[in-house]
């Protein structure tokens, strides 16, 4: 699950979908395609890969089909990147590396 989340956020036009989403709340394809400036099939594929990781949900209501987050996927993923990076952490770098990681 972690994977499909971040290989999703990868792309910036994703992580704009995510951000729009939740400052508007949810909102129909066209809505987004002008918000953002996208055409309607590029979308779409943005919309499934993010549908695939779970980060959002189509709603129907009516005829329309409305797209909404879905954060708590999102923290999860956060979380479980967050306990991986801390087992075997320690307070010394590895010789050579600066305090920050960095070779």
């Amino acid at each position: 699950m972690t994977d499909g989340v971040f290989t999703a956020l990868a792309h910036p036009t994703r992580r704009a979908v995510l951000m729009l989403l939740q400052r508007n709340g949810p909102m129909p394809v066209g809505d987004i395609a002008q918000q953002l400036g996208i055409v309607g099939p590029t979308l779409s594929g943005h919309l499934r890969i993010l549908r695939d990781a779970d980060l959002v949900a189509a709603q129907r209501q009516g005829t329309t089909i409305r797209y909404v987050t879905k954060l708590s996927v999102l923290e999860g993923a956060l979380t479980e990147l967050m306990s991986g990076l801390r087992v075997g952490s320690s307070e010394t770098s590895p010789e050579g590396a600066d305090s920050h990681g960095n070779d």
